[in-house]
C-alpha cells in the first residue's frame, strides 16, 4: 500500500452531482490517489483549494457565477504548486487558451475515459502539462497554421456571424438594433449571444463587450 503522504490529492469542482459521483467513486478506488472533496462553483473551488491545499483540481468550466477559468486565475498565484487540469466539455481554441492563460496544467474533454483521467492527474502531479487526444490536435494546427500567439485578440473560437455580432455589442447595440443592423430575427440574435458569452466564459454583454473593446472591436466606448 502507498503511504498516505505520498497520494495524491485530488479536488474535484463541477456543478453537476453526478459528475462529481462518477468521479468521487473512481478516485476513492484508486491506491495512490486520495479524494480531497468536492465544488459545485468556482467560488467554493477557490476557497476549498485555499484550505484544503490538494495537489491537483479537476475543475469544470462552466459553472454558475465564478466559471472554470476565473477560479484557475485566482487559485494559481497563491496556490502554484496545485496543478490544475481542465476537464470540460468546451474544445474551441478560445477556452483552450484562456484555461492556458490562466495557469490550467491540463485539458481534457469529458468524454475522457478513467484511464486517460488518472494519467492526466499523475502527470501533473508530476510537474508534467498534459493534453488530451483531441486537444493536442488542435493545438498543433493551431500553432502550425501560424496564427498570431494571441487567440483571444481574434476570438477564434467565434464563428464569422458571431463575431459580427460581438462587434456590435462592443458598440453598444442591444439585441433589437443587432436585429435590425444584421437583419436578423430577434430569436437568432439573443442564440448569438448566448453562444457568445459561453465561448468567451463571460457572465454578461457587458463583460463580453468589454473583451471586444480590448481586441479592437467596436468604439473605444459604450
Amino acid at each position: 500500500m502507498t503511504p498516505a503522504m505520498s497520494r495524491i490529492r485530488v479536488l474535484v469542482v463541477d456543478d453537476h452531482p453526478v459528475y462529481r459521483d462518477g468521479l468521487r467513486a473512481l478516485l476513492t478506488s484508486i491506491p495512490d490517489i486520495e479524494f480531497g472533496g468536492e465544488a459545485g462553483t468556482g467560488e467554493e473551488a477557490v476557497a476549498l483549494a485555499t484550505s484544503a491545499q490538494p495537489d491537483v483540481v479537476l475543475m469544470d468550466i462552466k459553472m454558475p457565477g465564478m466559471n472554470g477559468i476565473e477560479a484557475t486565475r485566482r487559485i494559481t498565484p497563491s496556490s502554484p504548486h496545485v496543478a490544475i487540469v481542465m476537464l470540460t466539455m468546451f474544445e474551441d481554441d478560445s477556452s483552450v487558451f484562456a484555461a492556458m492563460r490562466a495557469g490550467a496544467r491540463g485539458y481534457l474533454l469529458k468524454g475522457a475515459d478513467q484511464a486517460e483521467i488518472l494519467r492526466a492527474i499523475r502527470a501533473v502531479a508530476s510537474g508534467e502539462a498534459i493534453f488530451g487526444p483531441a486537444i493536442a490536435t488542435r493545438l498543433m494546427d493551431y500553432f502550425a497554421s501560424g496564427r498570431p500567439a494571441a487567440p483571444s485578440s481574434t476570438f477564434p473560437g467565434l464563428t464569422d456571424r458571431e463575431r459580427e455580432v460581438l462587434g456590435l455589442m462592443a458598440k453598444g447595440l442591444n439585441n433589437s438594433d443587432i436585429a435590425r443592423s444584421l437583419v436578423l430575427s430577434p430569436k437568432t440574435v439573443r442564440n448569438h449571444v448566448s453562444n457568445i458569452l459561453g465561448k468567451l466564459q463571460v457572465a454578461d454583454r457587458v463583460q463580453a463587450a468589454l473583451r471586444a473593446r480590448e481586441a479592437g472591436l467596436g468604439d473605444s466606448t459604450i
